[in-house]
């Protein structure tokens, strides 16, 4: 990550997250991955560094960065391990939706323990029939005097059965998105159970579940926001997710990278170094170079969303949709350039293809990227 161009307190906050993922990230992320092992434990430690609460306001306990911060933070955790880089992304666009649109009660009961990461958190959008088309979710949130009722199934939860904290999209009026709210839901609440975890290709170190809803019973005051505002926050904290997981795209992607110019270096082949090879050294060249353009275009759009631009939606789906195909297609070529070595699971390329893989699908499909910006390209012309 080349740091000349941030400010001395950015390089000094990516320094020490450098720094704890390769202390406390890098060490473990092929165990983790192997047996499939949430670390909570290394997530508090993360907490004590500010990582649990990163746009959190600080008289709730969080770091009050902004997301220019947030993105250089997203990928130095990345680089030790993409997989839980990616759940700390998402801990923290939950805290944020209840930093945000949450009332005072909801804060001060909330924030301190999730900022602490004592409790943890997970976004409930996605349904088994409603994932693209998530203003279809049939979830039901049905009013029952001074209490909610809540009804149905949410598909491919990060963090699911170990979070405590679950902020539920549910239907509360007319088909569509104005007819969608937004809960909290804790575990403990009865009727709230978990589906197995799922068998993933990678994100093997966090749980991924279904989250059901069978007649789940809340109080009014766990409405989050106000009643139909459901779907604008929800797709909000999707604007700052996309730009989390777009940066730990980078960081696998670069970390990829670098074990690929250290074993072109230790590797000879017809008397010669793999890094002497021309051929070689200009793939070297093309991945540097899209990494760096990625680069360039997610902190654009942290920048905007800082800002307030009203362009940042697009920015961000821009930019998620960039550096998630690069990241991936960076690790696959670096995976090549180890022949079979990095098809072996000891050297760990295989495990970041196959965690950034799945950056392609989740905060929206690169494919509902590409309708977001172009959609904001015809709605320009008028």
């Amino acid at each position: 990550m080349t740091t000349t161009l941030l400010t001395e307190d950015q390089r000094a906050l990516v320094e020490t997250t450098l720094d704890f993922a390769q202390d406390h990230l890098a060490p473990h992320a092929l165990d983790w991955d192997r047996d499939r092992h949430f670390p909570v434990d290394v997530l508090r430690k993360a907490a004590g560094l500010g990582l649990g609460g990163v746009y959190v306001r600080e008289q709730h306990g969080g770091s009050a960065l902004g997301r220019a911060d947030g993105v250089l933070v997203f990928e130095a955790l990345a680089s030790g391990c993409p997989a839980i880089a990616g759940y700390l992304s998402i801990h923290n666009m939950v805290a944020w939706m209840i930093d945000h649109y949450g009332d005072d009660a909801q804060r001060e009961r909330r924030l301190p323990r999730l900022c602490a990461m004592d409790d943890l958190a997970s976004y409930c959008l996605t349904e088994p029939g409603a994932g693209s088309d998530a203003a279809a979710l049939t979830t039901r949130a049905v009013p029952d005097g001074d209490h909610y009722v809540l009804t149905g199934v949410k598909q491919f939860i990060s963090g699911a059965g170990a979070a405590q904290v679950y902020v539920v999209m549910a239907r509360t009026g007319e088909p569509g998105p104005r007819g969608i709210s937004a809960f909290l839901v804790d575990k403990d609440d009865p009727g709230i159970s978990f589906g197995p975890n799922e068998r993933k290709m990678g994100w093997h170190a966090q749980p991924t579940r279904q989250v059901v809803l069978d007649g789940v019973r809340i109080p009014a005051d766990r409405l989050l926001g106000r009643a139909g505002e459901g779907f604008r926050i929800a797709m909000n904290g999707l604007n700052g997710g996309r730009l989390g997981i777009a940066a730990c795209s980078l960081g696998g992607a670069r970390s990829a990278l670098d074990r690929s110019l250290a074993h072109l270096a230790d590797r000879e082949a017809f008397g010669a170094r793999l890094l002497d090879a021309q051929a070689l050294r200009f793939r070297l060249a093309d991945m540097a170079t899209e990494l760096t353009a990625a680069r360039a275009l997610v902190q654009q759009a942290a920048r905007a969303l800082d800002a307030g631009d009203p362009q940042a939606p697009y920015l961000c789906a821009m930019a998620k949709r960039f550096a998630t195909d690069t990241g991936y297609s960076v690790a696959d070529r670096a995976l090549q350039l180890h022949g079979g070595y990095g098809y072996l699971a000891e050297y760990g390329i295989e495990k970041i293809v196959r965690d950034l893989r799945v950056h392609q699908i989740l905060e929206g499909t690169n494919e509902i990227m590409r309708v977001i910006v172009a959609r904001g390209l015809t709605e320009a012309l008028g």
